[in-house]
C-alpha cells in the first residue's frame, strides 16, 4: 500500500492577541476538519481515524485535543482521536502517523493536522503551570546528571547555531526580510490553501469579517527595521525579527491508501516518497534537520538537487542558513515562499502547515519532488519527501 493526500488546508496564522484569537483551539481545528471533509467530497464517517498535533496539550488544548476537535467537527462520535506532541514536528509526525496507518492496510482513510492557540495557551504552560503548582520540571536525575549544568534552550541552541555556521546577525536579518518578501509576494496564490475562517478576537469577538490573510507577513518590511529590533541576549545574533512570529493557526491532511482514493473517487495531490525522524544533540537542539536530511537522502537514494523544492522551518534565520550552508542547497528553492518568521509558527499546526505549502507550490510550480524538515525541541527532525502527482 502507498499513502496519498488528497486534501491539504491550513488557516492563514493569526498573530498573538490578534485576528485568531477569539477561536477555542477544538474549533478552529474543526474549521480544517470540515474544510478537508467538504474538498474532497468525503462521507464523514469513511475517516477512521483523527492525529492532530499540538505542543502546549494544557488548558483549553488539554484532555485529547485530536478527540475533542472530532467533537466539534462534522464527523461522527465513531471517528476517534489521538494526540501527539513531538514538540515543533507534532503535526508532521501526526502525518507520518497516519501515513504508516493506510500504508500497513490498517486504516483507509486518516485526517492528520494540529494546532496551537499561543494567545490562549501561552509557550511554555505545561512547564510555567506545573512550576506555579510544586509539581516540578520534566529534567529527571538520570538526564541532568548524562548533561550537568545543561538549561535546555531553543533561544541559546540558536545562537549555538549561527556560531558554528559562521552566521552574522546582518545575514539572519537579510534572511528574515527575504522571508516576508517572498510571503507578500506569493500569497496572491494562497486561496487554494487557506481555510477562509471568521475572524475573533479574544477582546472584541466577532470582527465581521473572513480572516483569509497570514496577519504576520509585512510587505512593507525593511532591513533597516529588523536591523533595529533588539537582540535576545546581549553579545549575540538573534532578535524576534530573525526568528519565527508566535502565532494562532490550524492545519490539516487527508492521506489515503489505494482503497481510500477508490472510496472518495478522488485524485490524489501527491504521494508520500519517504518519511523519517531522527534524534540529535539537545544541547544545540535545533541541528538535528542536517543530518536527517543526510540520512533520508541515503535512504532513498536521492541527491538533493533532485528535489525541486525545500521547507525547512523557520523557527530561526540560523537554521534554515545552517541547513542550507552545511548541504550545499540551492537557495531560491529553500522557502521559496517565505516561512515562519513571515507566516507565524504555530507549533502544533506548522507540520502541516509546511507540507500544505509544499503540496501547493509544487503543483504552481510543476515540480516533482518537495522535502520538508524542521527542528524539534529535544534535538529531533522529521523529515518528509513528497512526490507531486
Amino acid at each position: 500500500m502507498q499513502a496519498f493526500i488528497v486534501a491539504a488546508l491550513r488557516t492563514a496564522g493569526g498573530k498573538r492577541d490578534g485576528r485568531l484569537s477569539g477561536w477555542h483551539p477544538a474549533d478552529l481545528s474543526a474549521q480544517v476538519i470540515n474544510a478537508l471533509v467538504d474538498q474532497t467530497g468525503a462521507d464523514p464517517a469513511l475517516v477512521e481515524d483523527a492525529i492532530w498535533g499540538c505542543v502546549s496539550q494544557v488548558g483549553q488544548q488539554a484532555s485529547n485535543i485530536a478527540r475533542n476537535a472530532v467533537l466539534s467537527s462534522c464527523l461522527p462520535e465513531s471517528v476517534p482521536g489521538t494526540s501527539v506532541d513531538r514538540q515543533c514536528g507534532s503535526s508532521q509526525q501526526a502525518l507520518h502517523f497516519a501515513a504508516q496507518a493506510v500504508m500497513s492496510g490498517s486504516m483507509d482513510v486518516v485526517i492528520a493536522g494540529g494546532v496551537e492557540s499561543m494567545s490562549r495557551v501561552p509557550m511554555f504552560s505545561p512547564n510555567s503551570l506545573a512550576d506555579k503548582a510544586g509539581l516540578g520540571g520534566y529534567v529527571g536525575e538520570q538526564m541532568a546528571a548524562r548533561y550537568p549544568g545543561v538549561v535546555f534552550s531553543q533561544f541559546a541552541g540558536a545562537e549555538q547555531m549561527a556560531r558554528k555556521y559562521g552566521l552574522s546577525r546582518d545575514a539572519l536579518d537579510a534572511y528574515a526580510l527575504q522571508s516576508h518578501q517572498r510571503a507578500a509576494q506569493a500569497r496572491a496564490g494562497w486561496s487554494g490553501q487557506i481555510v477562509p475562517v471568521q475572524a475573533r478576537s479574544a477582546e472584541g469577538g466577532l470582527l465581521g469579517e473572513a480572516h483569509t490573510q497570514d496577519e504576520g507577513v509585512r510587505a512593507n518590511a525593511t532591513l533597516d527595521g529588523i536591523a533595529s529590533v533588539k537582540l535576545l541576549q546581549e553579545g549575540g545574533v538573534i532578535s524576534a525579527a530573525n526568528a519565527s512570529q508566535l502565532c494562532d493557526g490550524a492545519s490539516g491532511v487527508m492521506v489515503v491508501n489505494e482503497r481510500g482514493l477508490k472510496a472518495l473517487g478522488v485524485q490524489p495531490l501527491t504521494r508520500i516518497h519517504h518519511m523519517s525522524v531522527l534524534g540529535h544533540d539537545p544541547v544545540i537542539m535545533l541541528e538535528a534537520p542536517i543530518p536527517a536530511t543526510q540520512r533520508a537522502l541515503q535512504k532513498t537514494g536521492m541527491r538533493l538537487q533532485d528535489i525541486d523544492l525545500y521547507e525547512v522551518n523557520e523557527a530561526f534565520a540560523s537554521v534554515a542558513l545552517a541547513w542550507q550552508k552545511a548541504l550545499g542547497a540551492n537557495p531560491a528553492r529553500l522557502n521559496a515562499q517565505g516561512g515562519a518568521i513571515a507566516l507565524g509558527h504555530p507549533l502544533g499546526a506548522s507540520g502541516t502547515r509546511l507540507a500544505t505549502t509544499l503540496i501547493h507550490a509544487l503543483h504552481q510550480t510543476g515540480g516533482r519532488y518537495g522535502l520538508q524538515t524542521m527542528c524539534e525541541g529535544g534535538g529531533m527532525a522529521n523529515v518528509t519527501v513528497f512526490e507531486r502527482c
